[in-house]
């Protein structure tokens, strides 16, 4: 996988966290519903992943 194609799907994520967060009613900022948390685990996993490769491209 690219490092394009993975920044891609980590903003995909944050995206999809992102709406969620906003409609939901049972998601504030320090708690989160079942969807909500599995939407923000990919996207926390997306992010440290991309960070990660970003890391090791600059070494």
């Amino acid at each position: 996988m690219s490092a394009e194609d993975l920044y891609d799907r980590y903003q995909v994520a944050h995206i999809a966290h992102r709406s969620h967060h906003a409609t939901c009613t049972e998601c504030t900022d320090t708690s989160r519903c079942p969807t909500g948390q599995r939407l923000f685990e990919s996207f926390t996993r997306l992010q440290d992943a991309y960070l990660n490769r970003q890391r090791q491209q600059r070494r």
